[in-house]
Order: structure tokens, then sequence, then C-alpha cells
């Protein structure tokens, strides 16, 4: 039986009121900047050519391309490309800083966005994800996506710093945050994975005006969810200070990211969402290196 054309409008609109608006933006943000559906490339098995790449000593004589090493004093390996899914997990910082905003966007909503935005991107290249300590396993589906969604707008990923839960080996987490934490912090959590065997990115989610510090005059600066404040009488006279140590602690939480294998990339809440999520599907994709 073909059910009335109203009937059916009827359960299509039922059904998209039922899903998260953080979803429904973060899939037209996705949709917006034309990612493409191809899984995430690397080296391994397959038919494809990838790349090139100079000979090591560890590879054997037979894997050495004499045509292409014929064209310069190098050898050269020929790699192949093997597209397989990944278990790719996210963490977004729900500490109480991130509810902070200068503008119209806080950094907790927009690393949300982001957060979603790049999982639906992953999904419909067939590739697994899922929230880290939200006790399910990576999931490529729509039904992924909506819980994901659902907790990340419900705010119930609380701390600044991703949880020791179970995670797949050589899975790669997507971790969103200010990086506010102290640096040692930081640092015992990204040792933590690599030892574990997890990579993955960091992601500097940064409101402009911790960045510019344009207060002037008397002002008075509380901390989020914490018993501190602080009033400036003069704010303008500590500002060059205060922006060499922000710009320091960065530059600090990204060495350290190389240093233990990870990738770091920072955004702006005053800038275009669009942006941050082509530059991190690149970075993902092997493009941004």
């Amino acid at each position: 039986m073909i059910r009335p054309r109203s009937v059916l409008q009827e359960e299509a609109e039922a059904l998209s009121a039922s899903l998260p608006p953080l979803l429904v933006d973060a899939e037209r943000l996705a949709s917006a900047v034309s990612l493409g559906i191809h899984g995430r490339r690397k080296a391994g098995m397959g038919e494809s050519f990838w790349q090139f790449r100079r000979f090591r000593a560890e590879d054997p004589s037979t894997a050495i391309d004499w045509r292409q090493s014929a064209k310069s004093q190098h050898l050269f390996v020929r790699e192949r490309e093997w597209e397989v899914a990944q278990s790719v997990w996210f963490w977004r910082d729900g500490s109480r800083g991130m509810d902070f905003r200068s503008g119209t966007v806080t950094k907790r909503d927009r690393a949300s966005l982001l957060s979603l935005a790049l999982a639906s991107a992953l999904v419909r290249g067939g590739e697994r994800v899922a929230l880290l300590g939200e006790g399910h396993a990576p999931a490529s589906s729509r039904a992924t996506l909506r819980r994901m969604g659902l907790t990340l707008s419900a705010d119930t990923q609380t701390g600044a710093l991703p949880p020791d839960a179970p995670m797949s080996r050589n899975a790669q987490l997507v971790w969103f945050s200010d990086f506010l934490s102290p640096l040692t912090a930081i640092e015992t959590t990204l040792r933590r994975f690599t030892q574990s065997g997890t990579g993955g990115y960091l992601v500097h989610v940064i409101d402009p005006a911790e960045e510019d510090f344009p207060y002037e005059g008397r002002t008075r600066f509380e901390a989020p969810g914490e018993d501190l404040r602080e009033t400036l009488g003069r704010a303008e006279t500590i500002a060059p200070a205060y922006r060499a140590r922000f710009k320091a602690h960065g530059e600090t939480v990204a060495l350290l990211a190389g240093k233990l294998g990870w990738s770091y990339l920072s955004h702006r809440t005053d800038k275009s969402p669009q942006t941050a999520l082509v530059a991190l599907y690149a970075e993902m994709s092997g493009a941004g290196r």
C-alpha cells in the first residue's frame, strides 16, 4: 500500500525535528566544503599508485623502481595506495573555560560543530568514528552521528583532558580544546596516548580576545567555575606581556605535539569554520603535509 504524500511528508518532518540542531548544522557544513567521499590514504598493499619515496636501508632491492631512479642520483621506491577504514575518536574539551566568548560563538560551540562536521565527512568516506569515553565502539553510520550530536549538545563530556578510556590500537584521536590546561598535564596525556599506539590531531580553538587582549582601563577578570578573579586598573599595561605569554604557550603545545608525532592546527572562532574543516581534513588525508 502506497502511503499518501502528506503522510510521508509529516513523517519526514517529524524525523528531522528529532535530529539535534548541531547535527543539522554540522552536516550542512560538511556538505558545503565538498570534501569528497574518498577514504584517507596511506602506504600499503593495493592496486593504485600513490607516490615515489627515497629508498631506505630496510627496503628490499626488489622494491626499487629502476625507471624512476634512473632520472636522478637517488634510488626510489614506488608506494601503492591502501584505502582502509580507520577508527577515529573525538574528544571535545568540556571545561567551563570553553564557554567563553567575546563574539557570537563560544569555544565550546565551535569545537562541537567542527567535531561533528569532521565526523560526518569521515563517515561519508567509510570511516568509523566515536566520542571518547561515550562507551560506544566506533562505527560508520548515521545513528552514530546522531548519538554524537546528542552527547555534544547535552554537554555531558566534562573535563579538559581526554579520559583514559579504552581505544582500539592504532586508532587516531582528534582533540579539540583551548589547551589552557597546565603544559605538564597536556604532555602527560599526549604521552599516554602515544605509548599506547594512538596518534592524532590537536585542534587549538581560540577566542580572538584571548589572543589579542583588547582590554583597556579598569577591567575585572574571572575564571569560569573557579573562585579566582583579578581587577586591573589599566589592563592595557600588561597587554604586551600577556600576548607574548599566550603565544609562547600555544607554540609550546605545537612543539610538544610535533615531538610526539601529532599534528597541530589552530582556529580562531572569528574565522570561518569551513576553512578550519578543510584544513583539518586535508591534514588527515596527508595533503597538508
